[in-house]
């Protein structure tokens, strides 16, 4: 349910870095067993491993042959988010799921620092390594939007083709902060996230924190069972370090958000316009900063969720887009 994030916090860092940080060994050193995910659909193919990013493991699930898609979910999520767009493309792609640092059976290093945004980014380009591409498709929903559009900005060519989710480009945000005042009223939470702890008991939206109230958002009650099991691995500290690292200052006269560079990349935006945290203002514009193909695809009545509360819609569009530009 995220929000606009500083999605120019890696602006300043140095290409350099950030080849460094997906150029990290491919294999986990030994002594790092591998758990099973038991969210993985049993017979159908799928399969799980580790990708090594300067010492952090990052669990990933993965199915099918082909381009290679790496989709990466965010907050409250874990890679079986996808898993109705994973079903959908993997008769023609190779379809990755990651845990990002923090969830399910990914790392969670200790500190806030650890999840600065370029760590993020690195840890997509670790993965992509690890499975031999030089580039793939990148899927992001929420923060793994934000990733997602900071790979284009600054990795551009490790980028083959790029969609958000619920997850407006941040010059699109920026403006809309400045002229529609309900964009940064949808974000209160936040401040609440960025001073508190998941101790408190009323920090997630009047509620503690635990598994079962981060994953009341899911509606399929077998779903909410993995949703729990997997919170029960993850770390609450580490979710709220997103935020606490990464989110602008919203006082900033722009919202925090700032001048994203243009890119050149084909992409899609689709947006449920049901989303009380990120404002479909966001959307407006979005053409003048992107120097290809665009399609923006919004969806009346599906809420932040949108790859879950409008699976078929999306997951129809995702393949079609994608086979249009093979």
């Amino acid at each position: 349910m995220l929000t606009p994030q500083r999605l120019l916090r890696a602006a300043l860092v140095p290409l350099s870095i950030l080849l460094a940080l997906a150029a990290s060994p491919p294999l986990l050193a030994d002594g790092h067993a591998a758990m099973s995910d038991p969210a993985i659909p049993e017979n159908a193919g799928y399969t799980e491993g580790y990708a090594d990013s300067n010492g952090v493991r990052i669990h990933y699930v993965e199915a099918g042959e082909g381009p290679l898609v790496v989709m990466i979910h965010g907050f409250p999520d874990f890679w079986y988010g996808w898993r109705d767009q994973m079903e959908a493309l993997k008769d023609g792609y190779r379809v990755v799921a990651i845990d990002q640092r923090g969830y399910n059976l990914s790392d969670a290093p200790a500190g806030v620092e650890n999840y600065d945004m370029q760590l993020l980014v690195g840890d997509v380009a670790a993965v992509i390594r690890h499975l031999g591409a030089e580039k793939a498709i990148i899927v992001g929903h929420d923060w793994g939007g934000v990733v997602a559009w900071n790979l284009a900005f600054h990795v551009p060519q490790m980028v083959d083709k790029l969609v958000i989710l619920n997850l407006p480009h941040p010059n699109g945000m920026a403006q809309a902060a400045r002229n529609n005042p309900e964009v940064l009223a949808g974000t209160g939470y936040v401040q609440v996230f960025k001073a508190g702890s998941p101790g408190d008991p009323e920090v997630f939206f009047g509620m503690p924190m635990t598994p079962q109230t981060i994953s009341g958002w899911v509606t399929d009650e077998a779903a909410r069972a993995k949703y729990v099991a997997a919170f029960e691995r993850s770390d609450f500290d580490a979710m709220l370090a997103y935020y606490k690292r990464n989110y602008p200052d919203v006082s900033d006269e722009d919202g925090g958000w700032g001048n994203a560079p243009d890119i050149a990349i084909s992409t899609l935006v689709i947006h449920g316009l049901e989303d009380t945290a990120l404002h479909s203002d966001g959307l407006n514009n979005t053409w003048d900063w992107i120097d290809a193909d665009l399609t923006i695809l919004t969806v009346p009545g599906a809420g932040h969720f949108v790859q879950q509360d409008a699976s078929e819609l999306v997951s129809k569009n995702l393949r079609a887009w994608l086979d249009l530009r093979r």
